[in-house]
């Protein structure tokens, strides 16, 4: 309990209730106590979470911190929350980058700063909703309303093609979620009158039903990763987003089209999941291996990692549905390490707008030689993106790959060689923007990061190296949820 009520709840609405305090703070004239609210409800916002990890129970996959409140009663509808070993860790990750992407915004938003401020705070508190809903219209409300904050971000903070960004963002995102409910619906018919997840999790249902309800869980899902081939608006929301919104973007919202495959499809249609799961590992592979070589040929900077972001998550995809605890567990490692690697990368990415105004990678080079501490952490954060041991981003990928050679060699030896390509298109940005003589008058210009933003940096530095050097604080806490899935999973299959 946290002020006298449930903690999950509190993590959802404490900072919703931030967001349209800051709202009522009005027009720009007070924007220093727009920012002042918006970074206290941040932090507030994440040390609520934080009872979370600390009271979690790691020998049980049983959900925890649970509640349970009628809501609509003629559909039996319920305010049902709760979390596992699979759901914690996202909420923390999420929570976290909110008073990141707060401070990262206090300079650089000028306009509409109390409005831009509010809609990450709320958009935080429903994306909590998402990991923490058990009741599946309660999800499905949330994961709807996730797109209303982030749609506008885009569409009123962002670049000059921000509105068909946003539309294309928006559009790609609803369309794939309409199939989900009329699964919902179906599902809740078969189960004699439930929308709980959980009871869904138990209901027996032919192969052929299985198969329809996995392709409509996929198209919302998939989209979502985003999966090829419907990813193509993410280098488009991520061009044209502010840096806040194409950090969350990276961090956070990319991961719930992944926990939605572990939360639905896997444990609602076991049988179609092992059915389909060669068209899913090779969707992942595609994504892997031809994406990464499309990240190949950006010339701006965050078309680069928007695409690297989409081969490093079929890497997530790619290890769920190969259905061993090292596949799965190395999967939700790297959606986590993609977190705070990614996030950076675009924090990074927006330091050097802020400063020059282009993402054109050309129009760098010598930056070293202006900015050497931001340098140095760009550097780290590019090391983790190419998947150097020692950081963060090799225990999930080098998990994944030993999870797939247990299935197949070709699989592993395709997946593996996002480690070649990662560094190529990774270290090829670095050195043209950072290393060599100062290229032109820009360059010359610029100064190194502020206090602020070395504190951001140092932030996810911690987290990207703690993360590699001693990944068990972040392991422990997946691996009963992981294996019981897998054994509901296996054992489903069996018994069909």
């Amino acid at each position: 309990m946290i002020f006298g009520l449930p903690v999950i709840s509190v993590t959802i609405w404490l900072p919703i209730l931030f967001g349209v305090l800051v709202l009522a703070t009005g027009d720009d004239k007070n924007a220093p106590l727009a920012r002042m609210l918006a970074l206290v409800g941040s932090v507030l916002g994440f040390l609520v979470t934080l009872p979370l990890y600390t009271g979690f129970d790691i020998t049980t996959s049983n959900m925890q911190f649970e509640e349970t409140h009628n809501w609509i009663n003629r559909f039996n509808i319920h305010y049902h929350l709760g979390v596992d070993g699979i759901s914690m860790l996202f909420i923390l990750l999420n929570s976290l980058f909110t008073p990141i992407v707060v401070l990262a915004g206090w300079k650089v938003i000028e306009k509409r700063v109390a409005q831009y401020m509010a809609a990450f705070l709320i958009m935080s508190g429903i994306v909590n909703g998402v990991f923490a809903a058990l009741d599946s219209i309660l999800f499905y409300v949330f994961w709807e309303a996730m797109l209303i904050p982030m749609f506008i971000i885009i569409g009123v903070w962002g670049g000059p093609n921000r509105v068909y960004a946003a539309m294309k963002f928006f559009l790609y995102t609803l369309l794939g979620s309409l199939l989900m409910l009329v699964a919902l619906i179906y599902l809740y018919n078969l189960t004699g009158g439930s929308f709980d997840i959980l009871d869904f999790h138990e209901v027996a249902i032919p192969m052929q039903a299985q198969i329809l309800i996995f392709i409509a869980f996929f198209f919302a899902f998939a989209v979502k990763v985003p999966m090829f081939p419907v990813h193509t608006w993410l280098p488009d929301a991520h061009v044209e987003a502010p840096t806040g919104g194409s950090v969350v973007l990276a961090a956070i919202m990319l991961k719930v089209g992944a926990y939605g495959f572990l939360r639905f499809s896997l444990p609602i249609t076991p049988d179609a999941s092992h059915k389909l799961a060669g068209v899913m590992i090779g969707l992942s592979l595609i994504a892997i291996v031809y994406i990464g070589l499309v990240a190949l040929k950006q010339a701006d900077m965050k078309k680069l990692v928007a695409y690297s972001s989409i081969s490093h998550m079929g890497f997530v995809t790619l290890g769920i549905f190969i259905f061993n605890s090292y596949g799965v567990e190395g999967a939700l490692l790297q959606m986590l390490s993609h977190g705070f690697v990614a996030g950076a990368l675009f924090l990074c990415i927006g330091v050097l707008y802020d400063r020059v105004h282009s993402r054109e990678i050309a129009a760098y080079g010598g930056v070293a030689n202006k900015m050497p501490v931001f340098a140095a952490f760009f550097m780290l954060f590019a090391m983790a993106n190419s998947g150097l041991p020692g950081t963060s981003a090799f225990v999930g990928e080098f998990m994944v790959i030993m999870g797939v050679v247990k299935v197949n060699f070709w699989y592993a030896f395709a997946a593996a060689s996002t480690l070649v390509f990662g560094a190529a298109y990774t270290l090829w940005m670095y050195k043209r923007v950072i290393f060599g003589a100062v290229a032109n008058h820009h360059v010359a210009k610029l100064t190194d990061i502020t206090a602020r933003e070395k504190l951001i940096f140092a932030i996810l530095a911690v987290f990207v190296l703690g993360m590699g050097v001693y990944p068990l604080p972040f392991a422990e806490i997946l691996h009963v949820s992981v294996n019981d899935l897998l054994l509901h999973v296996t054992h489903s299959k069996l018994a069909n």
